[in-house]
């Protein structure tokens, strides 16, 4: 009963407190005042009385409070006539005022300072900096990668603007560098600067002074408009910045049909990548390479071995062929001209030119010095290839999306005549047309459509996923589905398909999927349960299934089922190490656009074998030369021992020349080679 009278007392006062401070100014002055006299003149009047040297008259105590009170509140306490004491308290008392004011005013303006740089409303004052554009997922792996970049530079600034509040973006920033696991955490050097505002108003741009930067880059907002947000950022950017321009302008777009625009938006100079067009490459060339993944991770981060160029010197008028051993720790592969256009893997006999530089692959661009690794080739070890023959394959697809379309056309562009790819993905009307579209137009594939819910096991152990030569796993968007019951096929002679499937679509009696992801999860939910089952189907099977995955957040990849070393394509951090590459040297938006491209040359994993003996040792310079005589590029190995052994997965990427490596039967080269 006590504790709830206390209770009560405490909530009327202050509930009595809260209604003197919203009273306003004047009542909240008169009681702290009042308040202030209740404490201080019998405080002082205390004091008067307990010393022993007081007056001895009562007057003379009072007038001894009086000073007292007068000293404790800064109002002097002076002592004599009427007039004289008051014409004292009055100047103390403007006195007080005006010093009161100053210091109000003086703590309103740093108030306001504080909570402008707080807001991230201030200007960058920086030059030669990165700046960074918009918030997503990918702005961990794009600061990431710039800080892993900068490692080499005393000093370096990176600019990030996103209509965030700033506090918020620096401490989450702060807390994904410490937690990448990166070799180098934290910032180091490079210091991380957040401004707050819309990426798509030339004022707003101007907070991160980007007409003083070396490189912008634009990444694309989460969500169905994102491309549109980047076309209005890139207008936004070509406003803010004079031409001709020296800065390095570099975004990216989801849907391929937005590329067009958005290079049109970049303007002459600008760099703007396809998401959709790289990631479905890159499924594919991994489905029929596995172990790929692994190398363009290598290839990509800044952690390893990355393109670079360097200078002809000495190479100019000698044949590409020759460059090729003319570096021990260094791994050439193609040719930069002098009027910028780009060759991967040229004719080894190529003149280069005295103004052309070599493209290679080399830990730093300090570390492309030239000195021949001819006399370590051993000639007795290179053998001839095998000849190998093509075969027809059967090829699985697990879900469906917006680039599904893209990796079926670029299968049909490598495969066999005869391969067969079985789509299984929920079947709503719009998606069997799209699969009836795409399976129409092929020429070499033949696609069969089976509506089936992917994270359900039984669906999945009808499927006979072992018995496949190739199983690639897309992450189904969000959205609202009706599974068909029963199987649709969709062979390209068929001209009814779609009208077929489509009726199918609509059919009675279906069930909703078996694992629907939270709202607002991320597609991978449903990837990381099909794998899950995927994983149980192997150990039961007894072997290990050619997975190739398609994942969009890599945090998600670390809690995938899967074997260590397994394929994945994470389309977020993919992305964004491209930027990041591109960001630091602008010449490589044109070695990746050859790299990616359907036409040209590629990486491949191809059996060691067939390049050198493998009962001895040799050293790579005999991979390279062996390599040279097939027109390709050696660039690298992987070795079948350690590929499940992390971090590398038995991937080396730009050995030194010179050191001997003993290749068992079923390892492999990375080669550069065509298509």
């Amino acid at each position: 009963m006590a504790q709830q009278h206390t209770t009560s007392l405490r909530l009327r006062l202050r509930y009595r407190f809260d209604n003197l401070v919203a009273g306003g100014t004047t009542p909240l002055i008169g009681w702290l005042a009042l308040a202030c006299l209740a404490v201080v003149v019998p405080a002082s009047a205390v004091l008067v009385w307990a010393d022993r040297a007081a007056p001895p008259t009562f007057s003379g105590r009072l007038t001894a409070v009086w000073v007292s009170v007068g000293q404790t509140l800064k109002l002097g306490g002076a002592v004599g006539s009427p007039v004289y004491v008051l014409a004292s308290v009055t100047l103390a008392l403007v006195a007080l005022l005006f010093v009161s004011t100053l210091v109000s005013l003086i703590t309103t303006g740093i108030n306001g300072r504080i909570l402008s740089l707080r807001r991230g409303h201030s200007t960058v004052m920086e030059a030669g900096h990165t700046v960074v554009l918009g918030w997503s997922d990918q702005i961990l792996p794009v600061v990431s990668e710039l800080v892993a970049a900068n490692a080499n530079q005393r000093r370096s600034a990176i600019a990030v603007l996103a209509p965030r509040d700033k506090v918020d973006m620096e401490d989450e920033v702060a807390t994904g560098l410490c937690g990448t696991g990166r070799r180098t955490s934290g910032t180091g050097a490079t210091r991380i600067i957040c401004r707050s505002g819309p990426t798509t108003d030339p004022t707003a741009l101007a907070r991160v002074s980007p007409q003083t930067s070396k490189a912008v880059l634009v990444l694309p907002p989460d969500g169905d408009s994102g491309d549109a947000h980047v076309v209005k950022t890139l207008l936004a950017l070509d406003a803010a910045l004079p031409r001709p321009r020296g800065t390095v302008v570099v975004a990216a777009v989801r849907d391929s049909r937005n590329h067009l625009t958005a290079k049109l938006a970049a303007g002459p100079g600008g760099h703007v990548l396809c998401a959709d067009e790289i990631i479905a490459r890159l499924l594919v060339q991994t489905a029929r390479q596995p172990g790929l993944s692994l190398v363009y991770q290598d290839l990509l981060d800044f952690d390893g071995d990355e393109f670079y160029t360097a200078a002809a010197r000495g190479l100019a008028g000698r044949s590409f062929g020759e460059a090729l051993l003319a570096f021990t720790t260094s791994s050439v592969v193609g040719l930069l001209h002098a009027d910028g256009r780009v060759v991967l893997n040229p004719d080894p006999g190529t003149e280069i030119g005295a103004d052309d530089r070599i493209i290679l692959v080399s830990e730093d661009d300090d570390t492309a010095v030239p000195e021949p690794a001819g006399p370590w080739v051993d000639e007795d070890a290179i053998v001839t290839a095998r000849p190998r023959s093509r075969y027809a394959e059967r090829l699985l697809l697990l879900g469906w999306n917006r680039r599904a379309p893209l990796v079926v056309e670029q299968l049909d562009e490598f495969v066999s005549p005869g391969t067969t790819l079985d789509v299984v993905a929920l079947g709503d009307g719009a998606t069997v047309r799209a699969a009836a579209e795409v399976a129409a137009a092929r020429s070499r594939l033949e696609v069969a459509f089976h509506s089936g819910d992917i994270t359900d096991p039984d669906v999945l152990a009808k499927l006979d996923v072992p018995s496949y030569d190739s199983v690639i796993v897309i992450g189904e968007t969000d959205r609202e589905t009706v599974p068909v019951p029963a199987a649709v096929s969709v062979p390209a002679s068929t001209a009814t398909a779609t009208a077929t499937a489509a009726a199918a679509a609509k059919a009675p009696g279906t069930a909703p999927p078996a694992f629907t992801p939270e709202a607002g999860s991320a597609t991978d939910d449903r990837t990381l349960v099909t794998l899950l089952h995927l994983r149980a189907i192997g150990e039961a099977a007894g072997c290990e299934l050619p997975l190739t995955t398609e994942m969009s957040d890599d945090g998600n990849r670390l809690l995938a089922p899967a074997r260590a070393g397994a394929d994945f394509i994470v389309s977020g951090r993919l992305i964004s190490l491209l930027m990041t590459q591109i960001s630091e040297s602008g010449h490589l938006a044109d070695v990746f656009e050859e790299l990616f491209r359907a036409e040209g040359s590629e990486f491949y994993l191809r059996p060691v074998a067939d390049y050198v003996r493998t009962d001895r040792e040799v050293a790579f310079a005999t991979v390279v030369e062996s390599a040279r005589r097939r027109r390709e590029c050696a660039v690298g190995y992987r070795l079948r021992a350690q590929a499940a052994t992390a971090p590398s997965y038995g991937v080396r990427l730009n050995p030194d020349k010179r050191r001997p490596v003993r290749f068992g039967e079923h390892d492999w080269v990375v080669v550069l080679a065509e298509s």
